[in-house]
């Protein structure tokens, strides 16, 4: 078998998006039990709401009667950019919530761009903690439908990286093409998914086409005519067609859909549930395809970004 393509797993980012940073830190979806704040590595408990905001709750000391000025801070730093010389980072204040613990919050109105933003405790002017996932309350996100608006669509989920710390995987995206369910045959893909955050998806799904877009050259694109109903949209991609100029090995197309003259095209992704990182969770088996040049296989997967690709590759 053909060792993977090297740019397989690479992020696919929607143009005029900010770069993004994976790592090797992948997620797990299991949460860690809470710890006692002085147990050594402090713990938060999650809760998402609908609109993409996000509420953190800590065991941890708030202010005491009599005591000198006191302040803490969640801190979420991006990751990478420490490296790159830039670190980003959002600081929110903590304050004194129920039953003694400290409680921050992340509107979906705050600007989060996309990425890994790992999660901090900071009290007054001691260096930030790296939080470990304590309880998370994620039902707000599952099968999540947003409402009309224009604005970028905000979407944060937190996550346990492989080494326990607590981290966010946040996207923005204006518009957005979610993807819903894939049905696969010996004949192609079929696609269903919605279309978000356009004055009006209908008229802009009129006419539109989705684009599989060649990452081994960017020039090689293969098109199918869309069927929409309102916002909700329909096509089917041939194997027939991502394979006619294949001549072996792994080859992966990114999946677009392209609307009216003058808009932007939008990355078809899967990100309105409660999964951070789709590609181990959301598989699907490839199909064996006739290629001209040799056997070939091919279906789809989701990216580092949880966005929509197809891979090609030998038959086994």
């Amino acid at each position: 078998m053909t060792p993977p393509h090297p740019d397989e797993n690479a992020p696919s980012t929607p143009e005029g998006a900010p770069p993004t940073t994976t790592t090797t830190e992948e997620s797990t979806i299991v949460s860690a039990p809470p710890l006692a704040f002085d147990a050594g590595t402090p713990s938060a408990d999650c809760i998402a709401d609908s609109a993409g905001g996000l509420t953190f709750d800590l065991d941890a000391p708030g202010p005491a009667e009599g005591d000198a000025p006191w302040s803490a801070a969640l801190v979420l730093r991006r990751r990478g950019t420490e490296e790159a010389g830039e670190a980003e980072e959002v600081r929110l204040p903590l304050a004194p919530g129920a039953a003694g613990r400290l409680r921050a919050v992340l509107p979906s109105t705050v600007s989060l761009p996309e990425g890994r933003w790992d999660v901090h405790v900071a009290f007054g002017e001691d260096e930030p903690r790296r939080l470990v996932p304590g309880l998370a309350d994620l039902r707000s996100l599952v099968d999540r439908r947003p409402g009309p608006s224009t604005s970028p669509l905000a979407v944060r989920i937190p996550y346990g990286t492989k080494h326990g710390n607590l981290s966010l995987r946040s996207w923005q995206r204006a518009p957005h093409a979610e993807a819903g369910d894939l049905t696969l045959d010996a004949v192609g893909i079929t696609v269903r998914g919605t279309l978000y955050r356009v004055e009006d998806p209908a008229a802009w799904l009129a006419g539109a086409v989705a684009e599989a877009r060649s990452r081994r050259d960017a020039s090689v694109v293969r098109t199918a005519e869309v069927t929409a109903d309102g916002q909700d949209f329909v096509f089917t991609l041939s194997w027939a067609a991502l394979c006619e100029e294949w001549r072996g090995g792994p080859e992966v197309w990114d999946l677009w859909l392209r609307g009216p003259e003058g808009a932007d095209p939008v990355r078809i992704a899967r990100l309105l549930d409660d999964v951070a990182d789709k590609k181990q969770v959301f598989t699907y088996p490839a199909q064996p395809v006739d290629a001209a040049y040799a056997p070939a296989q091919a279906g789809p997967y989701y990216t580092a970004d949880n966005d929509l690709s197809v891979r090609v590759d030998e038959r086994a």
